[in-house]
């Protein structure tokens, strides 16, 4: 029993670095206009810095998995905690957009190994038929980052200014380094990543698979998220406050889905939780694409978007560690790396789009990339003969 409550503790210290993690990752996208307007320069440079951002943490992934593999890992997650809070306050001082950049590079660089990390120490502390609830559990940081963090960066970022809200962000971060100090607990390893590793991961179909659905749907998602709030005001005249909403929205319904998903997943197996929760991420896109113009209407699609956006990713990281349990670091980290990749693709699409004012073009090219995705999915499907769904 004292095993079992230790482990709850670590898991909801672990889901709170992945908080702080989210609002470090999608903080640009709450506060554009402000960016924008503090820094001089247009909308479209400001999502670059989600675009690159992307691209480092796409790169960084993988390799800290390998280079920090052998790292005892409440160092490991503490130092990175650290890195993002200090980032994050020295963010809030950059004088100029050059300098903001580089702090975010070097700050997503270390960054980058924290969620998959967090999903691999979960191995760790619980036991196998817990395995696949606990990171879900633990994914439910990001979606709070979507569901308070977002939300609340964009109201204090329209009324203080984004320097106010890099701030909040790193204050947060220093609280949830103390907590995962105190919680997680000492001599935690994990199995070394080494050069063996990524050629068992290489050789995997399924795991390929897996990854390419991860890519194809997070390059949907961000054709249109990072844009979301200037769309929002070009399309309907959304105050920030209504724009804030619509966020807050997003990462509610994301927080309930993974909920969900948490629940069913050890029943009904990781499988058929991820093929529901991938046609309701579709229904919402859709549903944005064709309503696009109509604020309430486009409101109701992002609630059933954001059902299905974080648990689609949880139940990826499950799978995977489902797909293949000694090659687990790996395929999580690299899970993550492809994630980002999907993040810098959208981005830089839907900043191309934006640019080029095809506002409502964005939303049925997320549409196609989500499709393609979906079909991957069904295909991915577990043939019976494997035994065990997912």
């Amino acid at each position: 029993m004292e095993n079992a409550r230790a482990g709850r503790f670590t898991a909801t210290a672990l889901m709170l670095g992945n908080l702080v993690t989210g609002c470090s990752v999608l903080a640009p996208a709450g506060m554009l206009p402000e960016l924008s307007a503090g820094l001089g320069i247009s909308v479209h440079a400001a999502g670059l810095l989600i675009t690159f951002g992307a691209i480092m943490l796409c790169i960084g992934s993988p390799l800290t998995a390998w280079l920090t593999s052998r790292i005892e890992r409440r160092l490991l997650l503490t130092a990175t905690l650290a890195v993002l809070a200090s980032g994050n306050l020295a963010s809030a001082f950059a004088p100029d957009y050059a300098t903001l950049l580089v702090i975010r590079l070097v700050m997503l660089a270390v960054g980058a190994l924290y969620t998959p990390q967090a999903a691999g120490t979960a191995a760790l502390i619980v036991p196998a038929e817990r395995r696949g609830s606990t990171i879900a559990y633990i994914f439910l940081g990001w979606s709070l980052a979507a569901a308070v963090g977002l939300p609340l960066i964009t109201f204090v970022a329209s009324r203080y200014g984004w320097r106010a809200a890099y701030g909040e962000i790193g204050v947060l971060g220093c609280i949830s380094f103390l907590l995962l100090l105190v919680r997680l607990p000492a001599g935690l390893k994990g199995t070394p990543v080494d050069l063996k590793t990524w050629g068992e991961v290489g050789r995997n179909k399924t795991i390929l698979l897996l990854l390419a659905i991860t890519m194809l749907q997070m390059a949907g998602q961000f054709v249109v998220f990072t844009f979301m709030g200037p769309l929002l005001n070009k399309l309907t005249g959304a105050s920030p406050d209504a724009i804030g909403a619509v966020f807050a929205i997003y990462g509610v319904c994301g927080f309930l889905g993974v909920v969900v998903a948490s629940r069913i997943v050890d029943t009904w197996g990781p499988y058929p939780t991820s093929l529901l929760f991938m046609c309701l991420l579709l229904a919402g896109i859709i549903g944005w694409a064709l309503s696009a113009g109509a604020l309430v209407w486009m409101a109701v699609a992002v609630a059933m978007w954001g059902l299905g956006f974080a648990s689609t990713n949880s139940m990826q990281q499950v799978r995977l560690v489902a797909a293949a349990p000694p090659l687990a670091p790996a395929t999580v980290a690299l899970n993550t790396s492809v994630l980002y990749i999907g993040q810098a693709i959208g981005s830089a699409v839907g900043g191309g789009l934006f640019a080029r004012e095809l506002l409502h073009s964005t939303g049925f090219v997320a549409v196609g990339f989500v499709v393609l995705a979906l079909i991957l999915v069904v295909v991915s499907r577990p043939r019976p003969a494997a035994g065990a769904p997912g």
